[in-house]
């Protein structure tokens, strides 16, 4: 990369000079090294995808049943399967056809246009045709177009926050630096993608392509597999039990039959129909419209899913790592505190907004903005500044360097406007920023009258005075001279103070002794403690005309000024409600260790006993040691792509479900190869956009919580559809077992069971699907992907009110045979009575753990609206002359209603019972 070499010895190392390449040689380098662009991965075909999604077990079991259910001559339930089965294929087609989009729009940031030197000249070209070796030309907005070693650097900043997290721009040099030095840190080079934000430029192309930083980031998204949504895994788990268990149990009761002397042709139709019946093809419809009906609530809560599965992911989540800048903060540099005149006064409002107060005495005593050695202060800092703040309809928006922005919102708080400012105070010289000074100084020129009336005061205590020079500044800027100049100069404290000999305190100038400057310096590191960026502001009246490189010296001490990006307010309190969720929190950022480390502290982030690493303290720890401490890692400083990367897998490997949000392209291969990739809406790439599985539209983590929340209630809603669903099939398959064992009579016929299955699976549990969240759901733990869709509880109770219902249905069957009845009355009672239990049961399944009274009755119209209806379709079987054909039922009493309605009421009683029963134990 020739960062370790003099900019001579890197024009040599390229083969290049000051007048670049000649366009000769620039066309054989492209023959050579390719074009300046990233590779596509190959695309997989459009038909090839579709048909990915029908690879699933459960799917496939559907299928089949459709196909014998059509030859049968059941095309109605072989309809429905089938469209079933097409509406999941179609919806995760369509999710998944964007997920691969990632590379193509890494290619987009890339620049159209680049201006380089060849043959002598300036000219523009494609960037595409870029080569190692061209001289490229780089000024304030430009995106730079290939990774290249600066020779020169004017005042030079750049913008990586996108490559390497820093929130803050870079400032860049030429000098050579140790070979050790880390990629993020290599000040003398330039990156791909990244924006030029102030200053100019030249810089040597060193790597193009694929070869470049972003390059090596596409290589990371093409090679990391996105890992199955547990929610995937889950279903296909499930799918392999039910059918495995579809197929032992069917083809029991069937061989049964036949042995008890059922015709072949009766009992493999009616094995099939039962065999259908068992499978819940309602099941992948119904996780789509939960999942599509969840991410519609969620886009309300500003969470936008790219992916339905991964929606349920997030109920799973136990660890998010997210990025600092612009997610747990405002992305806002604001000044916060400030010490002048020996005192510290704290300063109100956050963001850009020109509006806050001053206060002293520990905070409580307000301080005037037209207070003297606070206005100078302020005024200094407004005027040594390159920023601006302006409004755009109706919101303040900020041009220029956050830092010096920061400044000029100060000033704007105590009623200095920046504009005003320099018409009054014109700059008419300036010594820029660089490394090497770590300051800034401009020289601005004052009004003759204050500076006549400044120069006169200054003289006259000169004469009455060793100890102290009298400066009555009341709003004027400075102690100007004879041509009414003042320098005023900003940057790193201890540059600042050592380039001062007095200070600025109790209205006069005073000597800055030993001892003053050492208490100035302990003020520096509390600041720096509580995470804020320090700078220092001095001034110096110049009585006469002085060599500009001899303005910098002598200077008066005015005082500090520290800011910081503020953390969001309502980051905190998610992260709170993420602690009580059994979720850590875990911030990965670009900024420096001890910054990182304080907003994390007072964000609840980092604790009593957590530990903060840089990348480069990473990148010296095994991965075998590193995963052994992972767990205890809250703040991970100063990290690259390969670190987040690194960091995302080693929760991995200890089996954690993890999110993972940002906004950059350095987050991408982080994002995708996470659990749940989580991108900023505002801020975010479309790099980020496309490897995540969700995106935040208000790019706040406070937005998490509420997905959170969601996809908890989400895979609950599923698992109380497949514990409802499983009740019905073992309530059938039983009856119909202790049926032909013990009486030789089938107890529903296979048209009947079809229909059962077709009426109790079909709106209810779409029904259910909306239930909202429970009360108290993240206040529970994040549940364990290793258990799957249905857990030992779940089981128990599916299996106790599935018993439930076979029981009832057998003392109809007793009493039917014991009345006389007719075997089509026999089947029509039990037929009803299964549907009617299983309404009841519909309820019972609204929540595992609270009385559907406590919920509320009708709190779920949908459910209403569907048992209404399924209850008229029964109806419509039982009393209709044309469906009682075709479905060999008769009709049916008042007096057999009332002895079925109340028997399988039993299953909503019963279920009431045991959760209260579970309620009072567990108080």
């Amino acid at each position: 990369m020739h960062y370790d070499q003099e900019t001579g010895s890197v024009f040599e190392a390229l083969g290049s000079s000051e007048a670049g390449l000649s366009f000769e040689e620039a066309e054989k380098r492209l023959l050579e090294f390719g074009n300046n662009e990233l590779e596509e991965e190959k695309q997989i075909s459009v038909m090839k995808l579709f048909i990915i999604q029908f690879k699933s077990i459960l799917i496939l079991i559907l299928i089949a049943a459709a196909l014998v259910s059509a030859v049968l001559g059941e095309l109605v339930d072989a309809v429905v399967i089938m469209f079933t089965v097409f509406l999941a294929g179609v919806l995760g087609f369509f999710q998944e056809y964007r997920a691969e989009k990632a590379i193509e729009l890494l290619k987009s940031l890339t620049a159209p246009e680049a201006l380089v030197i060849r043959d002598g000249h300036d000219q523009k070209i494609l960037s595409r045709t870029l080569v190692p070796g061209d001289l490229i030309l780089l000024q304030a907005g430009d995106r730079i177009p290939a990774d290249a070693r600066l020779v020169e650097a004017f005042n030079l900043r750049v913008d990586e926050a996108a490559l390497t997290g820093e929130s803050l721009p870079v400032l860049k040099n030429t000098g050579a630096l140790p070979l050790e030095t880390p990629e993020v840190d290599r000040t003398n080079m330039v990156y791909t993608g990244t924006a030029v934000t102030y200053g100019r430029g030249k810089a040597l192309v060193t790597a193009t392509g694929m070869s470049t930083a972003f390059g090596s980031l596409a290589k990371l998204l093409g090679t990391i597999e996105r890992s199955r949504t547990p929610l995937q895994e889950s279903l296909d788990r499930f799918g392999r039990w039910i059918g495995a268990a579809t197929l032992v149990v069917v083809s029991f009761v069937a061989v049964l039959g036949i042995l008890s002397g059922f015709p072949l042709f009766d009992m493999f139709l009616w094995g099939v129909a039962l065999a259908v019946a068992a499978i819940p093809e309602a099941l992948p419809a119904v996780v789509a419209v939960g999942l599509g009906l969840g991410v519609r609530r969620m886009v309300k809560r500003n969470a936008l899913v790219r992916k339905l599965p991964s929606v349920e992911t997030l109920g799973a989540t136990n660890v998010i790592c997210s990025d600092k800048t612009g997610t747990l903060t405002q992305n806002k540099m604001t000044v916060e505190r400030v010490y002048v005149n020996g005192k510290k006064l704290k300063v109100t409002g956050s963001g850009y907004e020109p509006s806050g107060e001053f206060f002293g005495g520990g905070g409580s005593a307000p301080v005037s903005g037209d207070e003297p050695h606070l206005r100078r202060l302020l005024l200094a800092g407004a005027l040594c500044n390159d920023a601006d703040l302006v409004k755009n309809e109706g919101s303040w928006e900020i041009k220029g360097d956050p830092t010096e922005a920061a400044l000029v919102v100060a000033a704007a708080k105590a009623g200095l406007r920046k504009g005003e400012l320099e018409k009054k105070y014109p700059r008419v010289e300036e010594i820029p920023f660089s490394s090497e000074s770590k300051r800034m100084t401009t020289l601005n020129s004052t009004p003759t009258s204050v500076s006549n009336s400044t120069s006169n005061s200054t003289s006259n205590s000169t004469s009455n005075s060793t100890e102290a020079t009298s400066s009555s500044f009341d709003s004027s800027p400075g102690a100007g001279g004879p041509d009414g100049l003042v320098a005023y100069s900003k940057g790193a404290p201890e540059v600042i103070l050592d380039s001062c000999t007095k200070t600025f305190f109790e209205g006069v100038e005073r000597p800055l002794t030993p001892e003053l400057r050492q208490e100035i310096l302990d003020i520096v590191g509390d600041m720096g403690d509580q995470a804020l960026r320090v700078i220092a502001v001095a001034y110096r009246g110049l009585e006469e005309e002085i060599p500009l490189e001899e303005v910098e010296s002598e200077m008066v001490f005015v005082g500090l000024m520290g800011m910081r990006d503020p953390p969001r307010e309502e980051a905190k309190a998610a992260i709170r409600t993420c602690a009580s969720a059994g979720i850590k929190t875990v911030m990965i950022t670009g900024d420096h260790k001890v910054t990182a480390s304080a907003v994390a502290r007072e964000l609840g982030i980092f604790r009593e006993g957590d530990l903060a690493l840089t990348g480069t303290e990473l990148d010296r720890i095994e991965d075998s040691e590193f995963e052994d401490m992972v767990e205890q890692v809250s703040v991970y400083a100063r990290v690259y792509p390969t670190h987040k990367l690194r960091v995302v897998e080693a929760f991995k490997k200890k089996g954690y479900v993890v999110a993972m949000t940002g906004d950059g392209v350095n987050d991408a291969p982080a994002l995708k190869a996470a659990d749940m990739g989580i991108a900023m809406g505002i801020t975010g790439t479309d790099v980020s956009k496309e490897a995540a599985s969700m995106i935040l539209t208000d790019d706040n983590f406070a937005s998490i919580v509420s997905a959170v929340e969601e996809g908890r209630n989400i895979f609950k809603n599923i698992k109380n559809f497949i514990t409802y669903g499983l009740t019905t099939h073992l309530g059938e398959v039983l009856i119909v077992l202790a049926a032909v064992l013990g009486w030789q009579i089938l107890p529903l016929i296979a048209v009947q069971i079809l229909w059962i299955n077709l009426i109790t699976d079909g709106l209810p549990p779409m029904a259910l699907s909306v239930e909202p969240p429970d009360r108290g759901l993240m206040r529970q733990k994040p549940r364990n992907v290793e258990e799957g869709l249905i857990t030992r509880r779940e089981i128990t109770a599916g299996v106790g009110i599935g018993v439930l219902i076979a029981i009832q249905a057998l003392l109809v069957l007793i009493w039917a045979l014991e009345s006389g009845f007719s075997l089509e009355k026999l089947q029509t009672l039990i037929f009803t009575l299964l549907v009617l239990s299983e309404m009841f049961n519909a309820f019972n399944w609204r929540s595992d753990r609270y009385s559907v009274f406590a919920l509320g009755l009708f709190t779920n119209k949908p459910l209403i609206y569907a048992i209404g209806i399924t209850l008229i379709l029964q109806l419509l079987v039982i009393y209709t002359p044309v469906l009682q054909t075709a479905f060999r039922t008769v009709p049916l009493s008042l007096a057999e209603w009332g002895v079925i309605l109340p028997l399988a009421s039993t299953t909503l009683i019963s279920m009431e019972l045991m959760k209260f029963l579970r309620s009072r134990r567990y108080k």
